[in-house]
């Protein structure tokens, strides 16, 4: 691709980041996206977006396949490079677009099989939970995993948060989440008790002028992946036999909520997801329940043995 391509990409991003305001992580996915349409745009010879058409977008998508890219995988490429024509659509110069159609709008998208999401069951959750706290680092680790399966939180907001942002005479927090629509959400009675543990230690650990609510040992705010890794050791050491990740908190906490609630409108707006549909699979998990429930239990679901 010329440099003229290569900029119009970049305000591209900009606009993620300053007008949609997505998080880091989307935008490093968006990038890896577009990083792979322009490889595939060099071999094809194409130096300009305004040559890219349908067919070319179609053999992209194709070119992903052959390659072993999963399914989900393609419908991220494709929904990355219709977004990016749609800016360069709105984006004018002189009065005229620089590309007038969308050549990504209508090549179909491969089908994936439905994932349902990972999760801990309460006993589980209630021995990862079960750790003791002697020294500042296991407070501060005891009080992020207490704080996400309390609140489902998404990694990136727990990690965007600052000490202003908690209310814990309220019993609240406050989250900015994607596309910086804020949030409140309820913060339970352990962690309360575990953040309040944790701001008491915070200030001997934390940077001068440090804002972040969790830091890590150099005093600074705490990186995702360092999140993570706390995660999975905690997890290990208390003898989970499966591999716990922070996402895991969020949809136990959904499925949790749900099992007991049946109220599917507020998980959607606890979970701060724009669409109901996203909420909805954690009904699956909870059909998952009564089916296991049902075929244990039914004089005639029951197997002869």
């Amino acid at each position: 691709m010329d440099n003229t391509a290569l900029t119009q990409l970049e305000g591209f991003f900009n606009r993620l980041a300053n007008e949609r305001q997505l998080s880091r992580h989307t935008l490093d996915a968006y990038r890896r996206d577009l990083q792979l349409l322009i490889a595939f745009c060099d071999k094809q010879g194409i130096t300009q977006w305004q040559q890219l058409d349908n067919g070319h977008v179609r053999s992209f998508a194709a070119s992903e396949f052959r390659r072993g890219t999963s399914a989900r995988s393609i419908q991220r490429r494709l929904s990355a490079t219709r977004s990016f024509f749609d800016f360069l659509i709105l984006t004018s110069k002189d009065g005229q677009a620089v590309i007038k159609h969308n050549p990504a709008k209508d090549v179909p998208t491969p089908k994936s099989p439905r994932r349902l999401p990972a999760t801990l069951d309460a006993d589980q959750m209630q021995r990862l939970l079960s750790f003791r706290t002697d020294d500042r680092i296991s407070i501060r680790d005891k009080a992020i995993m207490e704080l996400f399966y309390s609140s489902g939180l998404r990694l990136a907001e727990l990690v965007d948060l600052d000490p202003p942002d908690l209310d814990l005479a309220d019993a609240t927090v406050r989250v900015s989440g994607k596309g910086s629509k804020d949030r409140i959400v309820p913060v339970g009675r352990f962690a309360r008790e575990a953040l309040q543990r944790w701001l008491q230690e915070r200030t001997s650990i934390a940077s001068v002028g440090e804002t972040a609510l969790f830091v890590g040992e150099r005093g600074k705010r705490i990186h995702p992946r360092m999140v993570q890794i706390v995660v999975a050791r905690w997890a290990k050491l208390q003898g989970l036999p499966t591999h716990v990740h922070p996402h895991m908190f969020r949809h136990s906490f959904a499925t949790h909520l749900l099992e007991s609630s049946q109220d599917l409108r507020g998980v959607q707006e606890l979970l701060g997801h724009a669409n109901i549909s996203t909420t909805q699979v954690y009904t699956h998990l909870d059909f998952q329940h009564l089916a296991k429930i049902y075929d244990a239990s039914h004089p005639r679901a029951r197997r002869r043995r």
